[in-house]
């Protein structure tokens, strides 16, 4: 694995989508969790780099860059989703810690932000979260696509185990936190079975996610390539149904349909809901007067 230091010129990036967020900060470009789904993939190609998983740009300068821009009389507070492309507890965060900088910026400014990680790395940093917990609005959420942990290997072969992420929501649980489950992407013919949907259900309730979310699998630019390469590599039975699924033109709907209605199901069996949107609307005016969601 190649790491390259480089400066950005700002911290935190407007958004141009509609999201319960308007902004997202990124300490770090390229993830050395290999998760074969990535739907990150294209962004590398923006930085002149074919290695996505093997070559991790550290913004070397980012706290400094988050001070000026939280400092500014004309920042507004809003929430600020952290690691939206790369993730921030990646193992290249052991060595360049920039996260705990980053928090106490957040914590002195009151800025909200969501978190969410495959990695338990992000406990180290408990006291911080705990403290911006308490002083603004904060998610902690894992995104956790299977409980069969032999799947979890060839799947996301850098990411900590599924059990760990969990113990880790679990942790975050007893803070002020808002904690959630992502189920992220929910993978045609092999995640997508009622056991493992319920197993994962399960587990985040007994963890005591707030939320969960769950959305199918999607394949963009060189995402398509890697997820293929997997497929015919770990799972070559699979290949032709997942090729004729996600073939250009192919209609999807009556599978997404019946999939997002067992979810939908495991949903309420288990007590949980999928909105956290409303979840911000409710607790962010509390917050602060100035803080603004949409």
């Amino acid at each position: 694995m190649t790491i390259r230091e480089v400066q950005c010129a700002a911290a935190c990036r407007r958004l141009k989508r509609d999201f319960p967020y308007r902004w997202d900060l990124n300490p770090y470009r390229g993830c050395a969790h290999r998760c074969q789904y990535c739907f990150a993939v294209y962004s590398h190609k923006y930085l002149e780099s074919a290695s996505f998983y093997d070559e991790i740009f550290v913004k070397t300068n980012i706290v400094q860059r988050l001070e000026y821009q939280l400092s500014r009389p004309d920042w507004p507070r809003e929430v600020v989703n952290i690691g939206g492309i790369t993730d921030s507890y990646q193992p290249a965060e052991a060595k360049y810690r920039l996260m705990p900088d980053i928090l106490r910026l957040l914590i002195r400014y009151r800025t909200p932000c969501i978190i969410s990680t495959k990695s338990d790395l992000i406990l180290r940093d408990f006291d911080l979260i705990d403290e911006l917990s308490r002083k603004s609005f904060v998610i902690i959420a894992s995104t956790i696509t299977t409980v069969d942990e032999d799947l979890r290997r060839v799947l996301e072969p850098g990411g900590a185990s599924s059990a760990r992420r969990f113990e880790m929501l679990r942790a975050f649980s007893r803070t002020k936190a808002c904690t959630g489950l992502h189920i992220m992407p929910i993978i045609p013919y092999l995640t997508d079975g009622r056991d493992n949907l319920e197993g994962l259900a399960a587990a985040g309730k007994a963890a005591g996610v707030q939320y969960v979310q769950a959305a199918t699998l999607y394949l963009r630019g060189g995402t398509r390539q890697v997820f293929f390469d997997f497929i015919r590599r770990e799972r070559p039975a699979l290949a032709e149904k997942l090729r004729l699924l996600y073939a250009p033109g192919a209609d999807r709907k009556a599978y997404k349909d019946s999939l997002y209605q067992m979810f939908s199901a495991v949903k309420k069996k288990h007590g949980l809901t999928d909105d956290y949107a409303a979840i911000m609307r409710d607790r962010l005016p509390r917050e602060s007067e100035q803080l603004s969601l949409f």
